[in-house]
């Protein structure tokens, strides 16, 4: 992957957080927080992961869905602020390495319990 490339990720991870908590600021997501950016090579689409914190009352489905709904918004905002002639289409995903991450420490802890 080229240097461009990578910067383009960065930028666009940059741009859109800031955007989903100053433009968006809706309440009923949350905290988000974008965890990472994949843009295809041809950059038609961005994959944009995102994690919520404070899941316990609304499922991060739920939230995920919410953000679907908003997403040209945040692609015409994206455009504003870029300097490319073509903003890619936007997919938000949920990023679970943090609950994996979680999960895989609870084992950890058992296995070590019961060793002890």
């Amino acid at each position: 992957m080229s240097i461009k490339h990578e910067r383009l990720e960065g930028t666009i991870l940059k741009e859109v957080s800031e955007i989903l908590s100053t433009v968006i600021k809706n309440p009923k997501y949350g905290f988000v927080t974008v965890t990472d950016v994949q843009v295809t090579r041809d950059i038609s689409f961005a994959n944009i992961y995102v994690s919520f914190l404070n899941t316990k009352d609304v499922k991060s489905q739920d939230r995920l869905e919410e953000l679907k709904r908003v997403k040209g918004v945040v692609r015409g905002e994206l455009a504003k602020r870029l300097k490319i002639r073509k903003v890619p289409e936007l997919i938000f995903k949920i990023d679970d390495s943090i609950d994996k991450g979680n999960r895989i420490e609870e084992i950890l802890e058992d296995l070590k319990k019961t060793k002890e």
